[in-house]
Order: structure tokens, then C-alpha cells, then sequence
């Protein structure tokens, strides 16, 4: 019996998701997030499922990092840092979608998104965000 290549990477996939999903399960913190929305076409599409690297310290994040933020409305954002700014010893970072044509609104009375909000960055090899495309477009029809 032979098996393909295309076989054996579909289900180093799978085994990963699954590992991905029991560590997010016991640790209580998510390491993958399904994109919804337009905002950072053409790099990601509704549907597209990223990895998400928690961060301890602002300066894990450089301009040019995708990252995942809570809003002041309480929704999770996936865009790209475009500037960092340091305000009395605290790091706020200006965020914005690729397809967007304006920065992020900040957090009211602050210059910019507060890393206290920064969830994590979106995992990326050689500049390059890693993706699943839309394999998580089911789990949004879920919603």
C-alpha cells in the first residue's frame, strides 16, 4: 500500500489541530482564530484559519506584525501594527486592516491600542502570515 504526500501533510494537519485544540483546552487560552470580514484581504479571507502566539512584552511586537487585539467594544481584531508609540513608560501600538484605507480607532483617551489588549501576534514564516484558507469557514456559520 502507498501512501501520498498530499495524505501524509493532510493529516500532519489534522493531528496538529487537534494537539493545537487540547493545549487551547486545558490551558484555557486559544491559539488559533478563524478570520471574519474583508478588512486584511488579500493576505487573509473570510474563512482563513490563523495561529496566534501569545505575547508577554511589548516588545515581542514589531511594526509589520499581524496581531490580535480586543476592541474597546469587546470584538477581537486581526490587523497589522503600522507604528508603536511609548507614552510614560506604557507601549500602545496604531493598528490597521491591510484592505483598510484608516488606522484603528484607539481605545477613547488613548493614542493607540493599549498592549494590555493585545491578545497575541498571528504566526508568520519568512514575512508570510500561516494560514489555513477557509477550512474555518464552518465554525462561522456556527455563530
Amino acid at each position: 500500500m502507498r501512501i501520498s504526500v498530499s495524505t501524509i501533510l493532510l493529516w500532519i494537519v489534522v493531528i496538529g489541530l487537534l494537539l493545537i485544540n487540547i493545549v487551547s483546552a486545558i490551558s484555557g487560552q486559544s491559539y488559533i482564530a478563524v478570520v471574519s470580514g474583508v478588512s486584511m484581504e488579500p493576505i487573509l479571507s473570510t474563512g482563513d484559519l490563523v495561529f496566534i502566539v501569545p505575547v508577554k512584552d511589548p516588545s515581542e511586537i514589531s511594526v509589520g506584525d499581524v496581531v490580535v487585539y480586543k476592541s474597546a467594544s469587546g470584538r477581537y481584531i486581526i490587523h497589522r501594527v503600522i507604528n508603536i508609540i511609548n507614552v510614560g513608560g506604557n507601549t500602545y501600538f496604531i493598528t490597521k486592516g491591510d484592505n483598510n484605507l484608516v488606522p484603528d480607532p484607539s481605545v477613547p483617551g488613548l493614542p493607540g491600542i493599549p498592549f494590555e489588549n493585545i491578545v497575541g501576534k498571528v504566526v508568520s514564516v519568512g514575512g508570510s502570515v500561516l494560514k489555513i484558507p477557509y477550512i474555518g469557514i464552518i465554525s462561522l456559520f456556527r455563530k
